[in-house]
């Protein structure tokens, strides 16, 4: 944040005319080390500017909630915080689910609300924006593509993405098990279609018998969900070249933090792929990143939106490995934001590793919406505040605040108008989009798919093309093979399954999810 920027903390000369309780709420916030700017106290219906409300750089890693209804600011509260996090030279991740973040890389435009709100809340409003890399989840959409290799994603994220029971996601970990021991590659949805077709023949079972063995129907749910998926066109997300998570850490001229925006739009409609793809993000950082204990600023600021989609019909183990990798990552520097609508949507054990909360207002329409109002009134501290009445009087663009202090004590709960993004507040042209995205130096690093060789060639099960566009085969073609006959009958696999095999980095280590660490 540049100091034409900056407003002074608050204290009694800059506090003076409000009532003391609001005199306390704004003491809470007067802090002396770098932090980032939300906006100004409300206090009985008016806007006290020299009543600064704000959060300290340091803490940023404690993790944080951005919650509220549809239509209250949520996205432009993460562009707040984000645009300041990489004025303070800390990248930034954004999970852009609605298309409308990605005009964080050019300056705002003035105008009359903007200046009202300026002068509300004490701002020195200057356009100006961040630098921004563009991302799209297997290319599909505008941005460079993130791919993920199917050994690396896990066993325990691929269950969740196409909704396996317990007993089928412990299945699917078998398949797994042995491809890392045998080091086939599962680079792709057809390596691993190729595996459990051979695990499933009368050959294949005598592999897994001592370690409990693959039922043929648990086998046969997961490949017709692994068909259904990839004829949803899933299949592109999965693929080399993997992407490397440090390229999200990465700080650029004047070592301003680079927004990394992941363009979510085209598969916003397959929200729970996108949610388990984020958590797979996060828990490839948790692996790579060394402990860097308590530091004067995060290495990275990561903002998970959607976030009740991870945790729906979750298992116990899941969301045992949820609240691991976000109680253990605060030590290797990363801080998780949570984007939903309630409190509520997270888990009590997740959502008690949450150090910093900016609550935008609720609505009570309908009896659930009143339960869910008053739930999330017991997951703040008591306040000088009517809360329940609150939350359902904050206009767009003013939440309920409360943070953790410069010590680590939380701060009071503070009504707060929030201050106006200084980037521009809606999305970028495609055109100028695709520009950002050519120009980007890890487009020729990533834009380009490879299908190397990987289990699928190994054991021998690809066909010829012609073959696989034949419209229907004649009797004589029907006598050929069936995929798990050519899989059973490759001579390379047959000596793939009777050797442990030596070669380095066949045996993948695998940590929380089930997700591998990889070699950088």
């Amino acid at each position: 944040m540049s100091d034409s920027e900056t407003v002074p903390p608050a204290g009694p000369e800059r506090a003076a005319g409000l009532p003391a309780p609001a005199q306390e709420i704004a003491s809470g916030y007067a802090f002396t080390g770098p932090a980032l700017d939300l906006g100004a106290l409300l206090w009985d219906g008016r806007c006290h500017a020299g009543a600064p409300v704000r959060i300290p750089l340091t803490v940023l890693n404690r993790h944080g909630l951005v919650a509220g209804a549809t239509g209250t600011g949520k996205t432009k509260t993460l562009q707040l915080i984000a645009e300041q996090l990489s004025a303070q030279g800390v990248p930034v991740f954004l999970a852009d689910i609605k298309g409308d973040l990605s005009g964080i890389a050019r300056p705002g435009q003035p105008n009359a609300r903007v200046d009202g709100r300026a002068a509300d809340v004490g701002q020195r409003w200057t356009p100006a924006g961040c630098p921004a890399e563009f991302f799209a989840l297997g290319g599909l959409g505008h941005g460079i593509p993130v791919r993920a290799t199917v050994t690396s994603f896990g066993p325990v994220l691929l269950a969740k993405v196409l909704g396996l029971n317990q007993t089928q996601e412990q299945s699917l970990g078998l398949i797994f098990h042995y491809a890392d021991t045998k080091g086939l590659e599962l680079v792709d949805l057809k390596d691993l279609r190729a595996v459990a077709a051979f695990l499933t023949s009368d050959e294949g079972k005598a592999e897994l018998r001592n370690i409990g063995g693959l039922s043929t129907a648990t086998a046969g749910v997961i490949l017709r969900s692994l068909t259904a998926f990839e004829a949803q066109g899933m299949a592109d997300f999965f693929g080399e070249p993997e992407f490397d998570t440090a390229d999200f850490l990465r700080t650029g001229e004047g070592g301003r933090g680079i927004v990394s925006v992941l363009e979510l739009p085209a598969v916003q409609d397959r929200p729970l792929l996108f949610s388990t793809f984020l958590m797979w993000l996060l828990a490839d950082l948790f692996h790579d990143l060394p402990e860097v204990g308590d530091a004067d600023k995060p290495k990275l600021v990561f903002f998970f939106d959607e976030a009740h989609l991870l945790f729906d019909d979750a298992s116990k183990a899941f969301l045992d490995s949820v609240t691991q990798t976000v109680r253990l990552i605060r030590s290797k520097g990363v801080g998780v934001f949570f984007v939903t609508q309630t409190p509520k949507d997270v888990p009590g054990e997740v959502l008690g590793q949450l150090g910093n909360r900016v609550q935008h207002a609720l609505r009570a329409f309908t009896p659930d919406d009143a339960k869910a109002l008053k739930a999330t009134v017991r997951t703040f501290p008591r306040s000088a505040y009517d809360l329940q009445e609150l939350l359902t009087g904050l206009g767009t663009g003013e939440a309920m605040v409360t943070v953790l202090g410069e010590t680590g004590a939380p701060t009071p709960v503070a009504a707060t108008r929030l201050r106006s993004p200084e980037s521009l507040m809606g999305p970028l042209d495609a055109a100028e989009l695709d520009r950002a995205v050519g120009g980007s130096p890890l487009h020729a690093r990533y834009a380009q798919a490879v299908d190397r060789e990987s289990a699928y060639e190994k054991l021998g099960a690809a066909r010829p093309a012609e073959a696989a566009r034949t419209p229907k085969p004649t009797a004589a073609a029907r006598d050929e093979p069936s995929l798990v006959e050519q899989v059973v009958g490759s001579g390379m696999f047959k000596s793939l399954a009777r050797s442990v095999g030596t070669q380095l980095g066949r045996e993948i280590t695998r940590s929380l999810f089930g997700t591998a660490r990889r070699r950088r």
